[in-house]
């Protein structure tokens, strides 16, 4: 059965799919890296023996392990933040403080420090990761700074895409790259404040 053509979940035939089966393939993912085994080791037939179920019901949902390891990456991630669509400055406030707990969470959960460190060193699972969850999040930047630049709060001369990574950039250098750095309760708030500082009108 062939993939569908928009980023590897099958297309469901025949019976409806089985909402405990696939909670049950999930959780044995999860079962199987909180025990220590690496990414590359975490095949198919491993997780079915894990969940309890034959490799055609894994392949039912998911075309191949990439698949399979973005949905729980989804799965086991908070949701995307409400915006309460007030003002540009109170959603991203709202969007980097969603960041902000991402970041925590990385550092205080072994799982998900473990697989976010692993991921990168498989091409496929991280550009996929890229652009089912990063990439969607930056599209919700990017239409906040537009309506920011319509309401008279972001000058219109700038490059949205710079502008988006001046945001962004920060909070994801203290969480990513410096594990060491403080993710402080009003780091969201500073880093919007400094930011607009540079790009509001007459600035």
């Amino acid at each position: 059965m062939a993939p569908d053509e928009g980023g590897g979940r099958k297309a469901p035939r025949g019976r409806p799919r089985s909402e405990a089966a696939e909670r049950a393939i999930l959780d044995a993912v999860v079962a199987l890296l909180e025990d220590g085994v690496p990414l590359g080791e975490v095949s198919i037939e491993r997780i079915a023996r894990t969940a309890g179920v034959g490799k055609a019901t894994i392949y039912r949902r998911w075309c191949d392990k990439e698949a399979l390891f973005v949905d729980l990456l989804r799965d086991i991630e908070p949701p995307e933040p409400v915006l309460p669509g007030t003002s540009a400055r109170e959603d991203l406030v709202v969007m980097l403080e969603s960041l902000r707990d991402r970041g925590v969470a990385q550092r205080t959960s072994a799982l998900l420090y473990h697989v976010f460190a692993q991921m990168k060193s498989y091409p496929k699972l991280w550009a996929a990761y890229h652009a089912t969850v990063i990439e969607p999040r930056r599209l919700i930047v990017r239409e906040v700074l537009r309506r920011g630049v319509a309401d008279g709060e972001i000058r219109d001369d700038l490059d949205l895409e710079l502008v988006n990574d001046l945001f962004i950039g920060p909070m994801l250098l203290r969480s990513v790259m410096r594990p060491d750095a403080p993710l402080d309760d009003d780091l969201a708030q500073r880093i919007v404040s400094a930011v607009l500082d540079g790009v509001r009108p007459g600035s």
